[in-house]
């Protein structure tokens, strides 16, 4: 008994090691093949968090939340607190993918709590930029940036060069979502040559797609088209073909954007079928989403609702809700091409629903505003009215990009309702 028990614990061991080496190389499917195996030898809460990494990783999200959470009963509260802080850390990640942006920050907060109670350095600066990363996630990039600039000095103090970039790129990113492209550029920018240097070539992907997301923003898009094909053979060479079809999928939107139709579908169905190789089921639906927005341009209403209709039946299975609301908003506006109103209303009634739901107050801005415009088609002004000054009180807690515009739209309904009476 006691060797068995011994060949148990050397299995354990080098699956644990082993685990850990194809997380870091984006050999998923792997990683799960190899913790089912190990499961079978008996309950361990370690190898249901590597189950978990791996089937969130290739789309899984619910399935993943189950692993996660039996991981954490194995553990119970005397369990290893590094452990515990860690699953609590993914399943933070997992309700951030959900679409469920409260959840997460709940678990982030709880797993920040543990590594400050450990005086683990380096993860409080991972928790300080996961919060940062859902105060993006529900419109706030300004609150986002806090949270970054108390991670950025922990981890330049600790020298941790790699994840002071991934920092740098957050920080990034919330200058994007503030408008302000310049200062996104630059810091892009100064985390490019450190992920270099370090040899981070995933990271180094990432955020070029990152600088050539803000060329595509400001108009570049031959700039943005050069950063993403710069980014494709780092991604072939690492192996990570969910991160190589979001950029063929980046792509495709530069060339949708610039009126090739054509070349914009050949992209999209090549990130469709990678997608589905790797199992990403979100991603797929993301990319649904793509393909049927390419047939609505063409004047392919009917192809593009069979798409968007396809995409919110994997969203719904796999439990996002923000890509629900996304395809639903889809559906919506096709329903307002074809005229049919009261349909559309109830599309954005429903996508309204999720967001107020998921906490996301930008996106329910934008949807209230669109609301407000249906609203003026179906002839009923005193509700687009109200529509709008929802929009704009949500705006303005966020410090929505559009803004001015839902004032100005505001100013010209209330004329338009005085001139009615």
């Amino acid at each position: 008994m006691a060797v068995a028990g011994r060949e148990q614990a050397i299995a354990r061991d080098v699956g644990d090691r082993l685990a850990r080496l194809w997380l870091g190389t984006s050999r998923f499917a792997d990683v799960a093949a190899l913790a089912r195996a190990t499961l079978d030898l008996g309950p361990d809460a370690v190898t249901l968090y590597y189950l978990g990494w791996a089937l969130f990783a290739t789309g899984q999200p619910r399935p993943a939340l189950t692993n996660y959470e039996c991981a954490l009963d194995l553990l119970g509260k005397d369990g290893d607190r590094g452990t515990r802080a860690a699953v609590l850390n993914n399943i933070g990640l997992v309700y951030d993918g959900l679409g469920d942006r409260q959840q997460a920050l709940t678990h982030y907060r709880q797993a920040l709590a543990i590594l400050r109670e450990l005086g683990d350095r380096r993860g409080i600066a991972g928790a300080l930029n996961n919060i940062g990363l859902v105060h993006h996630g529900l419109g706030d990039p300004q609150q986002a940036l806090s949270y970054y600039q108390q991670a950025l000095p922990i981890l330049r103090e600790l020298g941790d060069p790699a994840r002071e970039a991934a920092t740098l790129g957050n920080v990034g990113l919330a200058y994007n979502g503030l408008g302000d492209r310049h200062q996104a550029l630059s810091y892009y920018q100064q985390a490019l040559p450190i992920l270099r240097e370090v040899g981070n070539r995933a990271g180094e992907a990432i955020t070029l797609n990152n600088i050539g997301g803000v060329h595509a923003r400001l108009g570049g898009w031959q700039q943005a088209l050069d950063h993403y094909r710069q980014a494709l053979p780092l991604q072939r060479e690492v192996g990570d073909r969910a991160a190589e079809a979001a950029t063929v999928s980046n792509i495709g939107y530069v060339h949708e954007e610039l009126g090739d139709q054509k070349r914009a579908l050949d992209h999209y169905q090549q990130a469709l079928l990678m997608r589905r190789e790797v199992g990403d089921r979100a991603g797929e639906a993301i990319t649904l989403n793509n393909i049927g927005s390419v047939h609505n341009r063409l004047g392919e209403r009917q192809q593009a609702l069979t798409c968007f209709k396809q995409a919110l039946r994997i969203q719904r299975q796999v439990g996002d809700r923000a890509g629900e609301a996304i395809s639903l908003n889809n559906i919506g506006a096709i329903h307002f091409g074809y005229g049919n109103l009261a349909r559309a209303k109830d599309a954005l009634s429903a996508v309204l629903k999720i967001f107020h739901l998921v906490g996301d107050r930008a996106s329910a801005a934008s949807a209230e505003f669109n609301l407000a415009i249906l609203l003026i088609r179906m002839a009923r002004l005193d509700e687009a009215v109200e529509a709008q000054r929802r929009a704009i009180a949500l705006a303005e807690q966020t410090g929505h990009p559009d803004l001015l515009d839902m004032r100005v739209a505001l100013a010209q309904l209330r004329r338009m309702t005085r001139d009615e009476g």
